[in-house]
């Protein structure tokens, strides 16, 4: 599967737009994580907790976009975009969409 911010692939055409594809996870803080965030804010420096929550709940919002983009028969998608949002007091939901196509080499 080819992933790609622009809209189209040097190299490739696009011969077929499937259509919109999708995928989210909503993640909750964790109490403990909160109190060294807290302690690394005294200090300063990465919280690297956050980091690495962020960056699997990306990986996995990527992963349910590919799924959809798959199961409609794509070999690629195009113009991804990444949102993140506040669901409730502690929650935050990512997004990740994109648009489904099949694509040829040129």
């Amino acid at each position: 599967m080819i992933l790609a911010s622009t809209h189209e692939i040097k190299g490739r055409r696009i011969v077929k737009t499937l259509g919109l594809v999708k995928g989210n996870t909503v993640r909750a803080r964790h109490i403990g994580q909160d109190i060294m965030a807290f302690l690394r804010n005294l200090v300063g420096g990465e919280v690297t907790n956050y980091t690495k929550r962020i960056a699997e709940s990306r990986e996995q919002a990527l992963d349910r976009m590919v799924a959809e983009a798959e199961s409609m028969g794509a070999n690629a998608v195009v113009t991804i975009r990444f949102a993140q949002s506040s669901i409730a007091q502690g929650a935050a939901e990512l997004l990740v969409w994109g648009t489904a196509v099949v694509v040829e080499d040129e």
